[in-house]
């Protein structure tokens, strides 16, 4: 199967499992595993949620993670500040990166914000550097839209 069709076909069951359930929560549990699981060379994929300032560990898959992220710290906390995405090929090369897992080597973070309001962002990391390129940004973007849009208004 080609990049393309199973781009396809990850945006497809993602539109499918998160139709018609609006609990935030849930859709992000659900979405998070199907990443994880679809995805190939990824050893971790979840959601923190701003809460009171910082950013709050969500439903994830994957080693345990850090509980709490301040904003503007970390590969996570940068993406929630600025909200742009980051995509870094090696983690050990990122000023200030928190190393919840001594194995990720790349990461990508995608800001969830709607309504402009920083919501949270989604996180995926790899072992292996430079695992993440600019097609993973376009469809990991879209499955991020996707998921804003499944939510009911906060």
């Amino acid at each position: 199967m080609n990049t393309s069709q199973s781009s396809t076909n990850l945006i497809s069951q993602a539109r499918s499992l998160l139709s018609g359930q609006q609990d935030m929560i849930a859709n992000a549990a659900n979405l998070a595993a199907l990443l994880f699981h679809e995805l190939t060379d990824v050893n971790w994929v979840g959601f923190y949620f701003l809460k009171d300032g910082q950013l709050v560990v969500g439903p994830f898959q994957g080693r345990p993670a850090c509980v709490t992220i301040p904003l503007g710290r970390g590969v996570c906390g940068t993406a929630a500040a600025t909200r742009q995405i980051q995509r870094v090929s090696d983690v050990h090369e990122f000023d200030g990166h928190i190393a919840c897992d001594v194995n990720s080597r790349s990461e990508i973070v995608i800001p969830l914000i709607r309504d402009g309001k920083v919501l949270g962002v989604l996180d995926l990391d790899s072992p292996s550097p430079g695992r993440f390129d600019e097609n993973d940004q376009t469809l990991l973007s879209e499955v991020a839209q996707i998921y804003l849009e499944s939510i009911r208004r906060l």
